[in-house]
């Protein structure tokens, strides 16, 4: 049996943060696929969709609890790492957990770093957006 990855659903307070993960996905060079009253749907070049739904419901989240821990977006440059920090500071999101910064402990090998920032979404969602290569 062969599969792939296919898609993953975000739900979020579309009416008050739709603007947010708009500006986030064009920002990361993903393409929009649907744009609808209570949904949007994204594509990167190489791997699967990214959704995201209206959600009524008000939960907190723990991310050590089951379930989604994150969300991780690889880019293909270093510096891309320090560019999205930029556009999050313009938005008023805090980084988390120190970052952006190394995380030696990660990389396969000396040659490379695993370059990474966290960040919570207005709807508590955690993302990782991570560049992994040489140094």
């Amino acid at each position: 049996m062969k599969s792939h990855f296919y898609h993953i659903q975000l739900n979020i307070d579309f009416s008050k943060n739709n603007s947010f993960y708009k500006e986030l996905m064009n920002f990361l060079g993903w393409s929009i696929i649907f744009e609808g009253e209570d949904m949007m749907g994204y594509k990167s070049d190489v791997s699967g969709d990214l959704w995201f739904v209206d959600s009524e419901k008000e939960e907190n989240q723990d991310y050590d609890e089951k379930g989604l821990n994150h969300v991780a977006i690889r880019v293909e440059e270093q510096k891309n790492i320090d560019e999205i920090v930029r556009f999050l500071r313009e938005k008023n999101i805090n980084t988390l957990f120190d970052t952006p910064r190394h995380r030696p402990e990660f990389r396969d090998s000396e040659d490379e770093t695993y370059y990474q920032v966290m960040f919570e979404s207005p709807d508590k969602i955690l993302f990782e957006i991570v560049y992994i290569g040489p140094k």
